[in-house]
């Protein structure tokens, strides 16, 4: 089964339409091995191949990465919903007479 980290171009991430440059030897060997497993007819690396093959090849690390990235996002929101003062009935829009929680 062929994994295409980017199937849904309405939400595009211009990121991941990059070059990238091998600048350390992390990445030169990782551009390398992305370039001729994905073979590209410009002879150049995006982003967006080296997520595709490590989505294919190794998983297990994207998993990681994107597992953390959910944990964080989740644990700043719920950090952000206790910023909320909830003595303070009125949250300044006209459509919603009180805040959640706030009866």
């Amino acid at each position: 089964m062929k994994i295409f980290f980017n199937q849904n171009k309405e939400v595009a991430n211009k990121e991941l339409e990059k070059n990238v440059e091998s600048d350390s030897k992390l990445k030169e060997l990782i551009v390398n091995y992305v370039g001729e497993h994905s073979n590209p007819d410009d002879d150049n690396v995006t982003t967006e191949m080296i997520v595709d093959v490590f989505a294919n090849e190794f998983p297990e690390f994207l998993m990681a990465v994107a597992e953390e990235n959910f944990i964080r996002g989740y644990q700043q929101g719920i950090d952000d919903s206790h910023s909320f003062n909830i003595d303070e009935p009125e949250c300044g829009n006209p459509f919603v007479d009180k805040r959640p929680g706030s009866e």
